[in-house]
């Protein structure tokens, strides 16, 4: 195996970062330090939960940093101290330009899009919620506006019509490791290029992918059937589309997420938000230009199941979808 000089600092927190820092290290190359978010409470016994990345950075024996802020001065003298010649960063919080910058090679990104289009904090949910039917990695080089910086590679991905948002996930991931290996190696030799995306838009608006709130997440059922369609398999299996069912007799509400469901085009007589509930296993909602057929469920407060456990459990013959 070539003997690698680069000095590496990586940055990341999520499972997607996981796989890019195990290829890097697994290449030869010196990572002198990685950089995640802090530990964090969580479940039910609010037990203190490492990230993905410190787990893995533990595992092999890296210098974990873990700063409340980047701005902080023992932090940043801590980073200053690893004598980095390049930064990567992979599915992680915006830097601030005093740590960005502070590799004489600067910071690369790796984000799971073909920028300039779906910069932001969710790319992967947005395109299938779009309903696209491309997608891809890019790697870039850091700069002060989120996700504009001069492009080095890209790798498209195709993506299929019926892909949820999690085999996208580790689709992209796998993809993403590979190419930024490639990244790492190029800039290793010095010979590696830089493209404007400022040329790439060629003067219209980049499409954005911003951070997914609860709100985004609800299913409204006067869309038409793709679109709801592809808002249940862009969310799924997390952060889930979810509906709301109210009871005719005493107006309580429930929510229910919904992670699965087949679509038939057609045209219809029903009102949006109807439902049939057919063989007492399968449960149809009659949308604009199709039905939608609901295979899996989460009702508030139990375990994700198949539609039809759902319907012995819950008398939906009580309740309507809500608008």
């Amino acid at each position: 195996m070539a003997e690698h000089k680069l000095r590496i600092v990586y940055m990341g927190t999520p499972d997607f970062a996981v796989l890019p820092l195990k290829k890097i290290i697994e290449a030869g190359f010196q990572v002198v330090g990685v950089v995640t978010n802090p530990d964090k409470p969580a479940g039910r016994g609010q037990k203190f939960q490492e990230s993905a990345v410190k787990k893995y950075a533990r595992e092999v024996g890296l210098k974990i940093l873990q700063p409340e802020k980047f701005r902080d001065e023992h932090f940043l003298q801590e980073l200053q101290a690893l004598k980095a010649d390049l930064q990567l960063v992979v599915a992680f919080k915006m830097l601030p330009e005093v740590v960005w910058n502070m590799p004489p090679l600067g910071t690369v990104n790796l984000h799971a899009s073909l920028l300039p289009d779906y910069r932001g904090a969710a790319p992967i949910n947005r395109v299938l919620m779009n309903g696209e039917r491309m997608t891809g990695v890019t790697t870039f080089l850091l700069r002060q506006e989120v996700d504009t910086g001069n492009i080095i590679f890209q790798q498209k991905v195709e993506i299929g019509a019926d892909m949820t948002a999690g085999e996208l996930h580790d689709i992209l991931m796998e993809t993403g490791a590979d190419l930024l290996l490639k990244t790492v190696e190029t800039i290793e030799k010095d010979d590696y290029p830089l493209v404007d995306q400022r040329n790439l838009l060629k003067g219209r608006e980049a499409i954005m992918a911003p951070k997914i709130f609860k709100e985004d997440m609800k299913i409204h059922w006067d869309w038409e059937i793709d679109r709801i369609y592809n808002h249940i398999r862009g969310l799924s299996p997390f952060p889930a589309a979810w509906t709301e069912l109210k009871n005719k007799h005493t107006g309580e509400t429930v929510s229910l997420k919904i992670f699965k469901a087949d679509k038939t085009e057609e045209q219809h007589s029903h009102c949006p938000g109807e439902y049939a509930i057919e063989h007492k296993d399968s449960l149809s909602v009659f949308v604009k230009k199709g039905i939608l057929h609901i295979r899996e469920v989460q009702l508030a407060g139990k375990k994700r199941m198949p539609v039809s456990e759902f319907l012995k459990g819950f008398h939906l013959a009580d309740y309507f979808f809500t608008h």
